[in-house]
């Protein structure tokens, strides 16, 4: 079963629990009569993370879209491209989604609920924070509102200065993104570190390992965009100290 029949279907609402879990059931009309504390290891650790984060991104994006007051057609499209929804399951997504938006429930509520339950998966946190980036970033231009809406989720999430430069980078401008800052290095670093930071990344990053760690097949390529950003700033430090 796809991560949308779980969703829509039911199989999540009564597993979530908390903010997210009633989100789900007042979204789709399906009870919530239990939470994270009762679902056993194997579902945590199966379909829960991945469920849990699905359910954060929208609540959370429909949260960020209120940051700068305008949802325009580019961040809608650039939702529907994010989460690949099945035509026969938007209209559900879109009641989520507007639950969500309309909900009195700050999204500290709900970022509190994704980083316990990714508190030992911090980089699949990072995929989450790039994936509100992504969106934000749609129609071109990233609104300091919205750019303060995503740093508060971040600094709930517990992730530090250098790894939330080095997210930011690709969405802040040219003058932004050079290979230093998206490795997480400054331009001190030795040519061992930067080794180091890249190997380190690279296995941090790769979609089937973050996929284990319950990242949705449905937003893998937020995980080759970001392992494909790493590559490149490698290479051009490769190429400029003539590393091997």
């Amino acid at each position: 079963m796809s991560i949308w029949g779980k969703i829509i279907g039911g199989a999540a609402g009564f597993a979530l629990g908390g903010p997210l879990g009633l989100l789900v059931g007042a979204g789709v009309g399906h009870a919530v009569d239990r939470g994270i504390q009762s679902v056993t290891p194997d579902e945590t650790e199966g379909g829960m993370r991945k469920i849990t984060f699905t359910i954060g991104v929208i609540a959370l994006c429909a949260k960020m879209a209120k940051a700068d007051g305008v949802v325009t057609d580019d961040e809608i499209q650039a939702f529907q491209r994010l989460f690949h929804i099945p035509p026969h399951e938007a209209r559900n997504v879109e009641r989520v989604y507007n639950m969500a938006r309309q909900d009195t429930a700050g999204f500290e509520t709900y970022a509190r609920q994704i980083g316990k339950l990714f508190a030992d998966k911090p980089v699949v946190l990072e995929e989450l924070v790039d994936a509100l980036f992504y969106i934000a970033h749609a129609d071109g231009v990233l609104h300091p509102n919205e750019l303060e809406f995503i740093r508060a989720v971040a600094g709930i999430f517990e992730i530090g200065d250098a790894t939330f430069s080095a997210l930011a980078a690709r969405y802040l401008g040219p003058e932004h993104e050079n290979p230093y800052t998206l490795l997480g290095l400054d331009r001190t670093a030795s040519d061992e570190e930067i080794k180091s930071a890249y190997r380190k990344l690279a296995k941090e990053h790769h979609p089937d390992r973050l996929i284990a760690q319950g990242l949705p097949e449905e937003f893998v390529q937020v995980a080759n965009d970001r392992l494909a950003a790493i590559n490149e700033a490698y290479d051009k430090l490769a190429a400029e100290r003539g590393l091997k």
